[in-house]
């Protein structure tokens, strides 16, 4: 509001001045100059009069002249007057129009409007800064999810994109530099409904920056920041940090997880991607053998040291080995689109190529070269940009790496369903086989879509039917609330992944465990299942007949009607 003021009194510093000297030199004049009433006697006009009068002269209201006919000369000051006043107003005017298309000048409206907003809000809400693929993708997972979201962007193409996408939920947005403390407070940092803060920017000192002042100014905040160098992942985990997501090294973890364990990383996509699309195919990355990677730049090294600890042989190809560096037994230089880069790295005897440049055409056409001259490869491909999607599956790559999406996706499990991390934490101590039995499962319920994931608290507030029976010194097992409340006999398309009771952790629960209040469920199933979940959860007359079996009256007519039938 400050900045607002301070603008408008600056520019409109000097039309009020002149405003004003007109007035007063037009009101002297009026004053001074003698005139005559109605009887010819001389009449002087006072100061209220006069400035009645010019007040309506100058915005050409035209009331006429007041209270008595003016004299000549009287009208020769007034003509004068009118010509004055009405170059004071278009000045002062013509500078209002200007002001009001002043770029800082409505950043300071907007700015003002934006905290406004910020303060009313009753609900809790994640302050995304940067606003690029990874938030947009992020921002429509958890609108979707019912969650708020308010962003932080220096870009005001992007601020002005939010107004244009169709999103089920207002988000507020401004125009700012995320990383100056000022911005931070006034998107809701220190407000008591701001759940986080997600740094999504593209550059690593913004986002360390950003972690620094969240940490510093609300140290109860959870700080989310992408990162993708290790010095600066170590500076930000130095002061508390909560998650670090390097794009890089976290797909280089579910290559190695693919290759080790298959079923384990089918389980990790299935259960991780977004609900209602179609469900990914098994992958089977070559466990031996040779493999190419094009690019050693930060994706290269990461899956480089990822492969090397299987045992596998390597090549790398790379174009500027002087500004990425290379590895100790050396790389072959070259883009790898030409057929002689990728003869002389042994494409013949390879078995899995990876297309990780910073180029998307680049990568593109590394693959094509590699397959005109073989067809029995596996390929990693990098995907740079969303824009390229339609040529990323034409050339029907085996993986595709897009760091914006395997950012918002992990983040979006981190915030939406957070028991899902833990889950996944949990189940890589897990053997092959009791992965591709749950991925079983699993198929068997949902078909070829993606499951709804979803949490359950036992006792919270919205489950005030189950709470009031184990306050009453009930028992509700697993089975119960998993039962089809219109045939109790039956069981609805759902698993139970984790139970969470008094910090023990348990994968898969038998169905016939006792629920305690308190107790955390991590079911998985269609979004229908968990409609009809939340009835039974919160409805007590449902809660009942799914418990004994007995569908109890719940009108007053109706038990009347009950109690006679029994006499």
């Amino acid at each position: 509001m400050n900045n607002i003021v301070f603008l408008v009194l600056r520019r409109m510093r000097r039309p009020l001045l002149t405003l004003v000297l007109v007035y007063a030199v037009s009101v002297l004049g009026l004053v001074l100059i003698p005139g005559q009433d109605d009887q010819g006697n001389p009449w002087h006009m006072s100061f209220f009069h006069a400035f009645y009068f010019v007040s309506f002269m100058s915005t050409t209201i035209g009331f006429g002249e007041i209270p008595y006919e003016f004299t000549n000369g009287q009208r020769a000051w007034v003509l004068v007057c009118i010509y004055l006043s009405v170059i004071a107003w278009l000045y002062a005017i013509g500078t209002i129009l200007t002001l009001l298309q002043d770029k800082t000048f409505q950043h300071a409206i907007r700015e003002r409007q934006f905290t406004r907003r910020i303060r009313r809000m009753r609900e809790p809400f994640y302050v995304l800064c940067g606003y690029g693929e990874t938030g947009l993708e992020l921002t429509r997972a958890l609108i979707e999810r019912g969650q708020h979201v308010v962003v932080l962007d220096r870009n005001e193409e992007t601020i002005n994109l939010i107004k244009l996408q169709n999103l089920r939920d207002y988000v507020p947005a401004l125009r700012a530099n995320a990383h100056t403390p000022k911005y931070l407070l006034e998107a809701g940092l220190r407000h008591p409904q701001c759940a986080g803060v997600v740094a999504l920017t593209n550059d690593n000192e913004v986002n360390l920056k950003i972690a620094i002042t969240a940490k510093l100014l609300n140290p109860a905040t959870t700080v989310i920041c992408r990162a993708d160098s290790h010095d600066v992942e170590a500076n930000m985990a130095s002061f508390g940090t909560d998650y670090i997501i390097d794009p890089f090294d976290t797909f280089a973890k579910y290559l190695s997880t693919a290759l080790q364990t298959p079923g384990l990383y089918l389980l990790q996509r299935w259960l991780t991607a977004q609900p209602g699309t179609l469900l990914p195919d098994p992958v089977y990355p070559p466990t031996t053998g040779h493999w190419i990677i094009g690019g050693y730049g930060r994706f290269g090294k990461a899956v480089f040291e990822r492969l090397s600890k299987e045992d596998m042989a390597i090549t790398v190809v790379e174009a500027t080995p002087g500004k990425t560096g290379e590895p100790k037994q050396g790389l072959i230089k070259g883009r790898g689109t030409e057929e002689e880069t990728l003869l002389e790295a042994g494409i013949q005897n390879t078995v899995g190529i990876v297309a990780g440049t910073d180029n998307d055409a680049n990568n593109l056409s590394i693959i094509m070269t590699a397959r005109a001259m073989t067809n029995k490869l596996f390929v990693i491909a990098r995907q740079n940009y969303r824009k390229n999607d339609a040529l990323y599956e034409a050339v029907d790559a085996d993986m595709v790496m897009h760091p914006s999406a395997i950012v918002a996706e992990k983040i979006r499990v981190l915030l939406a369903t957070p028991m899902l991390y833990e889950f996944m934490s949990l189940a890589a101590y897990k053997d092959e086989d009791w992965a591709c039995l749950l991925v079983s499962r699993i198929a068997g319920l949902v078909g070829d879509r993606v499951p709804v994931i979803q949490e359950v608290v036992i006792g919270d507030e919205r489950h005030c039917a189950v709470r009031e029976v184990l306050e009453q010194g009930g028992m509700v097992r697993l089975k119960d609330i998993m039962r089809n409340p219109s045939d109790r006999a039956r069981t609805m398309n759902c698993i139970v992944l984790l139970r969470i009771s008094r910090n023990s952790r348990e994968l898969l629960p038998e169905e016939d465990t006792s629920l305690l209040s308190g107790d955390k469920l991590l079911f998985c199933g269609t979004r229908q299942v968990f409609s009809t979940m939340e009835w039974t959860l919160c409805h007590e007359p449902t809660l009942d007949y799914i418990l004994t079996g007995k569908d109890k009256p719940r009108s007053w007519i109706w038990r009347k009607f009950a109690e006679r039938s029994k006499q």
